[in-house]
């Protein structure tokens, strides 16, 4: 079998040449990192989960009418995605006071929010990833005005599916960050959804007991992270429910 193009590896994930032109083979690492890579492990089954669960979300999204880079599921650490050209902003929404938000605002960590919040990052992991204002954006070139009005209305509506499908099982939809990229048709723009989304992308709480299911297990050692997803897996749907830790082999259903 001929090696295969290596396009980026980041630190949950590697991209490939896909098996056709405007394609991607994405596949997903067990790597667990946390402010910015100083923290670092290997969770065993954790890209598999992931691949599985961004699947199903953007498999969801999809159904909606919000279109994503997802194409299909190769195997348990693989999918084919389309090739876009990413728009250098980590894409945050929050509902509820939490992480870097409370603590750069002195708010009480699960204080609820007026109205979900839309903020913007500029993805430099150098720099720490920094919050940018609007005109920032705009100024550098990174996006229109008319494609920031765009995002915040598909993280809002990624947000409200997210919030819904979360709340259903359970859980509470705390903050995501999406990417967004462009794809071309001819002249023609369109933005979608890009990267992933799963517990790596999100803060996810139990709602009765708060118990926290998403990266935050890792970053402040709550636990086990695999047994975290697994459960998010469970409730979700994407693992039978008898799977009690996170799988290694082919076990996740259709």
């Amino acid at each position: 079998m001929a090696r295969r193009k290596l396009i980026y590896e980041g630190k949950a994930k590697i991209l490939y040449e896909g098996p056709e032109p405007g394609t991607f083979v994405q596949y997903f690492k067990d790597d667990a990192t946390a402010y910015n890579a100083e923290k670092k492990a290997v969770i065993e089954g954790k890209g598999v989960l992931n691949n599985r669960l961004s699947e199903f979300f953007m498999l969801g999204l999809a159904g909606i009418g919000i279109p994503t880079h997802f194409i299909k599921r190769l195997n348990m650490r693989e999918q084919l995605i389309r090739q876009v050209e990413i728009i250098p902003l980590e894409v945050i929404v929050r509902n509820v006071a939490a992480g870097s938000m409370a603590k750069r605002m002195g708010m009480e960590e699960g204080a609820a929010l007026p109205r979900p919040i839309v903020e913007f990052s500029y993805k430099d992991d150098a720099l720490g990833d920094p919050l940018v204002p609007e005109e920032y954006i705009i100024a550098f070139g990174w996006a229109s005005q008319q494609d920031l009005d765009d995002i915040v209305s598909i993280a809002l509506r990624v947000n409200d599916f997210m919030s819904g499908i979360m709340h259903g099982v359970g859980i509470k939809l705390v903050d995501f960050k999406i990417e967004v990229g462009r794809v071309w048709d001819g002249d023609f723009q369109r933005l979608i959804v890009a990267d992933e989304i799963s517990p790596d992308s999100c803060r996810l709480w139990d709602v009765e007991t708060g118990q926290k299911l998403d990266k935050d297990v890792f970053r402040r050692d709550l636990g086990s992270l695999a047994d975290a997803y697994t459960e998010v897996a469970k409730r979700l749907g994407v693992l039978p429910s008898n799977v009690t830790h996170a799988p290694t082999k082919p076990t996740l259903i259709n």
